[in-house]
Order: structure tokens, then sequence, then C-alpha cells
């Protein structure tokens, strides 16, 4: 596997070899050995799956008190997805970082405790797994405004295409 950092150096990017055949493919998406030495010393408590329609935008979410570090993987789809550092103390607080990951391609995400992130579906649907360091708290998320002027992301919206947000995510605050 091959490991990145992206414009927020803590967010890297994984790419996994990916063995091909007439039969089809594998890859290994998850060494823990390396991801310690590339990623740092997490450990993953839960592991969840989300399928999104085509228009679906999810986020940005993070967590105040017990932050969720988040190892995501595109299964099936298209996704642009986003972190946002929230991380106080940092020299990127409030600074983004969005990437195209496509079940194709096989690559993963890794955005570390301390950063909201949010998606938008580009394909007909999208099955996402992700791997995260922390047990999700419905009483300690938090939510950003998805189009924050001050965060300026460029989502990729596709023309003509309905935008779907849910109530929590069209009334979430703007970031400030």
């Amino acid at each position: 596997m091959q490991y990145k950092s992206l414009a927020l150096p803590d967010v890297i990017l994984i790419t996994p070899h990916i063995h091909r055949d007439v039969r089809g493919s594998f890859q290994e998406c998850f060494r823990e050995s390396e991801f310690k030495i590339y990623c740092g010393h997490y450990h993953f408590v839960q592991d969840n799956i989300s399928r999104s329609k085509k228009g679906t935008l999810r986020g940005l979410h993070y967590q105040k008190n017990k932050p969720q570090g988040k190892l995501i993987q595109v299964i099936t789809g298209r996704i642009f997805d986003v972190a946002v550092d929230m991380r106080p103390n940092s020299i990127t607080y409030g600074q983004t970082v969005g990437y195209i990951l496509d079940a194709d391609q096989g690559e993963l995400l890794w955005i570390p405790p301390g950063f909201a992130h949010g998606f938008y579906v580009m394909s007909d649907h999208a099955d996402i797994h992700y791997k995260c360091t922390d047990y999700y708290s419905a009483e300690d998320e938090c939510a950003i405004h998805w189009n924050s002027p001050k965060l300026n992301i460029a989502w990729p919206l596709l023309k003509e295409q309905r935008l779907y947000l849910s109530e929590r995510d069209l009334i979430a605050p703007n970031f400030s």
C-alpha cells in the first residue's frame, strides 16, 4: 500500500495494490502494522456501512468530546469526501481538504480524530465502509453547515441533480 498526505498533512490517502485477473480482483485494505507507521497508533472499535443515493450530501459531522478518527473506503460508487480540521490548537484549524473516492480505485482516506467529515454521492448510489476509533455517541455529535462560506468547499455538485440533505444538515450552523 502507498500512503500519501493530502493538502492537510494529517489526512492520509491510502492506495492499496489491487490484484486483477479474469476472475475479478483482490486487495488488502488494512494492515495495522503499516497503518501505525504512516497514520499513528490508533485502535478501531466500530465499523459502519453507509448507503446513499445520487445527490446525497452527508455532513459535515464531528464529535466534540470523544472525537472519532475514520478510515473510509467506498465499496460501490463514487463520492467526494471532505475533511475539516476542527482542532482549535492546530495550525490548519478551519482548513479543508476534499478528494474523490471511487470504488474502482479502492483508495482509502484516513481522517484523524478532531476533524469534521462529510461526503457527496456522485454515482447512482454509493456504499461506504468506515472504521472508527471511538464509539458513536448521538449526544456528542455536532454539525457544521456543508456550505459554510468561511470553509469555501468546492463541492462538485452535479447539475440538474436534486440535493438530498437531512434536516439536521440543512439547519446546521455555519463554521465561524
